[in-house]
């Protein structure tokens, strides 16, 4: 199956059953195109990236995937974020951002003031305002949508594998014209993971990731690769990140409450949700609400969107049926990982082979 280039803007969603990943990915303007750079050791490299502070920017992203996923259209959530065109991205550097982001003929168009959150769609002619609760927007990193930061989405999956990592540098590369070094993470022979390593194009200057690509045991070319394909570090118009809304579209204002009921649900979630693991072999487990196993299918509009598919003949359809010790239920397996739901709504989730995750479904 050929991979899938799709241009997009953020970075990798996940869902209950299975790792989805955004990043960003742009291929270099040329392979053989490696500037020459002064020597910086791997750790220094990594260091480095976690305190990076490369400021105000814009640029184009794109993604280009081959996962393995199935063809459903839009019947699994996330499932329309990687069938994107193109997607331009600005950022303040002080957490004020704006995410245009075009599929076919329409475009949705995302802006993050730290206050409040814009988001409209032309395919629909509606926009959502979402306004911050003042008590949230004072806590730290509230201000950031990382959605629209590669930055933080980088350096997070940086700080989750790097124990569990072998960490080089492997020379360099060019990015979106940018002179890069080539940071690569290889997980430790105690790592039981699909994965075989991922690659990180940090920019030379501001130490920014410019580029991010997943690379898997048994193939040349990677499954996931997010990059720049173009970025300008440069002062921003104050006037990107407001947002007025187009005459005759349909508003809908929301303000979140941190009332005591959100946040028990909150708590009840989290505490449903159990990471086995670390590193490279972590699995995610928990309970899918029945709710969501159990909702009836909507219909599809005249255009043959909004539709929602059957969520338990979907399960029959793309997974594989097994059982153990632990319980039976579906396999799913993607290129960069794997997902079990059971038949009484249990799910384990990671970048692993399928036995770790029946492990971690037998564990208490």
């Amino acid at each position: 199956m050929k991979p899938k280039t799709k241009g997009i803007t953020a970075a990798v969603v996940g869902t209950a059953l299975g790792a989805g990943g955004l990043a960003f990915v742009a291929m270099p303007a040329s392979a053989d195109d490696k500037p020459a750079l002064p020597a910086v050791s791997a750790e220094d490299l990594v260091q480095s990236v976690a305190q990076a502070k490369p400021g105000a920017f814009d640029g184009t992203v794109k993604v280009t995937n081959d996962l393995g996923l199935p063809q459903v259209g839009n019947a699994l959530p996330g499932a329309s974020a990687l069938n994107m065109d193109s997607a331009h991205i600005f950022s303040d550097g002080a957490g004020r951002s704006r995410l245009a982001v075009t599929q076919g003929a329409s475009q949705e168009t995302v802006v993050h003031d730290g206050t409040t959150v814009w988001d409209y769609s032309s395919r629909t002619n509606t926009a959502t305002k979402v306004t911050i609760p003042a008590d949230v927007a004072q806590q730290k990193g509230a201000g950031s949508d990382k959605t629209a930061d590669p930055l933080a989405a980088s350096t997070e999956l940086l700080a989750k594998v790097r124990e569990s990592s072998t960490v080089s540098v492997d020379g360099t590369a060019t990015v979106a014209g940018r002179p890069a070094y080539e940071l690569v993470l290889t997980p430790k022979p105690t790592e039981r993971t699909v994965l075989r390593e991922i690659r990180v194009a940090v920019d030379s200057q501001t130490r920014m990731p410019l580029r991010v690509s997943v690379l898997t045991n048994g193939t040349a070319t990677p499954a996931l690769q997010v990059a720049f394909s173009e970025i300008e570090f440069t002062q921003q118009p104050a006037e990107l990140f407001t947002f007025t809304p187009p005459k005759g579209v349909k508003v809908e204002e929301k303000t979140p409450k941190l009332d005591q009921q959100t946040k028990d649900l909150a708590e009840q979630a989290r505490q449903d949700v159990k990471v086995v693991g670390d590193g490279w072999d972590t699995v995610v487990t928990g309970k899918v609400p029945a709710d969501a196993l159990n909702a009836a299918p909507k219909q599809q509009g005249r255009e043959g969107r909004g539709g929602t598919a059957d969520p338990k003949a979907l399960i029959e359809r793309f997974g594989k049926k097994v059982s153990g010790a632990w319980g039976s239920g579906y396999l799913f397996t993607t290129k960069v990982g794997s997902a079990v739901l059971t038949d009484d709504g249990r799910f384990a989730a990671g970048a692993v082979p399928e036995q770790v995750l029946y492990e971690a479904l037998g564990q208490k």
